[in-house]
């Protein structure tokens, strides 16, 4: 077994936290997966993996030596692409994350036909409103709306997203419907917020040059889009949301939220998708990344959306 195969083994079981899991995919005996990695930790002298009777954990060593790996793989995998003419079928796996609502009301509708055309493809998706560690937690690519906070990472434009402000027909029914700035004194905000602990900035508006920001009250904060939505339409305030989202569940059609306050609407939400340094682009990746970008690019046009 050469040392290119030894590292592919390493990778799957850190990637899956399981030799026979690994051994299965690879179609390989247990045996020869577990006499692989003892082989691999007596050539660097240290231990990469921990290993109890439940589970498997990369160590200190094992992390930065998975994350090592993995580049000179994919460095190796574009080296080879550079002699294949173009079109060829990606194979290989790919770890990407990206919002929930973005995986089940865009991306996964479309993946069966992306997978289609490459069989030998498989994609691990995170699909959560966690904002991952994409080097630490070993993903290849991650979608994110809103400001970019990482200048360590590459970031592939796509576009932006028209948000507008929204409540339900209950809602102000109760509370009556907004008009200026100086009535949301009287409202309530749905406060969202990745991590749970303190309430968002406020009621967010652009005046087509600069984002401003009003406190608000509020009664809720969530750290999800599902419940976000869902504490709008049972009336507990104000949201303010991607038009392109409200849209795809029907939510203004089906009147079960209003626009308000269509004059204050917050800046246009940058989305983008985020990858590492490398001095080579894995083409698996690089294909992926152009499906991803064509798949969104057209929801940035609706509605006034900006590119």
């Amino acid at each position: 077994m050469n040392q290119l195969d030894t590292l592919k083994i390493f990778q799957r079981v850190a990637e899956l936290a399981s030799f026979s899991g690994a051994a299965r995919q690879l179609g390989l005996p247990n045996a020869s997966v577990s006499l692989a990695i003892q082989q691999l930790e007596q050539m660097l002298g240290t231990r990469l993996l921990q290993r109890t009777t439940r589970r498997v954990q990369l160590t200190a060593d094992g992390e930065a030596f998975y994350r090592r790996s993995k580049e000179l793989l994919d460095d190796f995998e574009s080296l080879r692409a550079m002699f294949h003419a173009g079109g060829q079928a990606l194979s290989g796996r790919l770890r990407v994350d990206m919002s929930s609502a973005m995986a089940r009301e865009v991306v996964l509708p479309a993946l069966p036909d992306f997978l289609e055309r490459h069989p030998q493809l498989e994609v691990e998706l995170s699909a959560s409103d966690r904002r991952v560690d994409l080097v630490a937690e070993g993903f290849d690519c991650v979608l994110r709306t809103g400001t970019l906070d990482d200048s360590s990472l590459v970031a592939r434009p796509i576009g932006h997203l028209v948000q507008i402000n929204c409540a339900s027909p209950a809602y102000l029914k109760r509370y009556g419907t907004p008009r200026t700035l100086d009535d949301l004194a009287h409202h309530k905000l749905v406060h969202y917020r990745q991590v749970l602990g303190g309430r968002s900035p406020g009621w967010e508006w652009s005046d087509g040059k600069q984002t401003h920001l009003l406190p608000m009250a509020g009664s809720v904060t969530v750290n999800s889009t599902e419940t976000y939505y869902a504490a709008c339409q049972a009336g507990l305030g104000l949201i303010q949301l991607p038009l392109v989202g409200a849209r795809k569940r029907k939510l203004l059609d089906g009147g079960r939220v209003v626009e308000v306050l269509p004059q204050y609407r917050p800046a246009p939400m940058p989305i983008n998708i985020l990858y590492a340094s490398r001095r080579h682009v894995p083409a698996r990746l690089a294909g992926f990344m152009d499906w991803l970008h064509d798949l969104i690019f057209p929801l940035t046009q609706e509605g006034g959306m900006q590119a």
